[in-house]
């Protein structure tokens, strides 16, 4: 196998060696219990990344996630608890993220603001419109029978294997559907490309990235959902930095930050290589504070990597 081929690979390669690193250092590694836990566990990340590498191709970025993903979980905990049918609660919820980036995707188009500006005030205004919404405080489901089925997306299992993973395939299925084989797809890696080129062919940029963003709000709206199903409750400070390992799951996927080069299989990766570290680190012990100096670590060398490969 070339140089060529070994980076294009690179993000498996390493997922793949990491996997059998760990599995010496812990023999619960590879247990099946804990192989289901890791899939559990980055099945939120994933729902998340998916939507952001529609976002980052496009050479955008997207800070709001984790807060979209607490806002609107604490929409539908609160709809669940009135006694609404959790299903129009749960579509209530998506349409709640699909309008909150949408409504990002039009500042940064239509107001021409930097990405990560219009999505950091995105951030900072939703977590506090959280913390109103909930006064700070837990919104539980309640005990009727809609919230006891709808405790089963988060914490059910079918078939031996967590719901929260089937969600997390079937995500991954439409997005690669999307970015491989629909129009929509190709407009977003054109923009990415070269966005003045796109637009001087007759793309409506302004249009694209209000989908994309729409798109992205969405998948963390849904990822609200499960994770309050979950915890069968909405937490106001639900989604806290999980934009910040959306972002890391798309960078190890091989998704470039400038836009135009990436896949969605790669994210699937990126993620899972986040979700093992996670895990290892747990296996073994090793504080929380030094977990994150490592999770930084392996980020800082991906982006390295990266950008010797090109």
């Amino acid at each position: 196998m070339n140089k060529e081929k070994l980076m294009k690979f690179k993000s498996i390669i390493g997922l793949i060696v990491f996997s059998i690193i760990i599995s010496f250092l812990s023999p619960r590694f590879l247990t099946v219990p804990n192989m289901l836990n890791v899939f559990k566990q980055t099945s939120i990340n994933a729902v998340i990344a998916a939507g952001m590498t529609f976002v980052i191709l496009t050479g955008g970025i997207d800070l709001s996630v984790g807060s979209v993903l607490a806002f609107s979980g604490a929409i539908c905990a609160s709809l669940i608890a009135s006694g609404m049918n959790v299903f129009v609660a749960i579509i209530a919820a998506l349409a709640v993220g699909g309008v909150l980036g949408a409504v990002s995707g039009l500042i940064i188009s239509k107001g021409k603001i930097q990405p990560f500006i219009a999505t950091l005030a995105m951030m900072t205004i939703l977590r506090g419109a959280t913390l109103v919404f909930t006064d700070g405080r837990p919104i539980g489901l309640g005990n009727s029978k809609g919230a006891m089925a709808f405790s089963k997306l988060g914490a059910g299992q079918l078939l031996g294997i967590p719901v929260p993973v089937y969600f997390m395939i079937v995500v991954f299925a439409i997005c690669y559907y999307i970015l491989t084989q629909t129009k929509l797809g190709r407009y977003v890696y054109a923009v990415g490309g070269n966005e003045e080129a796109s637009r001087l062919s007759g793309l409506n940029t302004t249009k694209l990235k209000i989908w994309v963003y729409t798109i992205s709000g969405i998948l963390a709206s849904l990822s609200g959902i499960i994770v309050t199903s979950r915890l069968f409750s909405a937490q106001p400070n639900a989604g806290s930095g999980y934009e910040l390992d959306a972002i890391a799951a798309v960078v190890l996927g091989g998704t470039s930050l400038a836009g135009g080069q990436g896949s969605i299989l790669g994210t699937v990766v990126g993620a899972l290589i986040i979700g093992i570290l996670n895990n290892s680190l747990n296996l073994l012990n090793v504080s929380s504070y030094y977990q994150m100096i490592a999770k930084g670590a392996v980020i800082l060398i991906a982006v390295l990597l990266d950008r010797k490969s090109k």
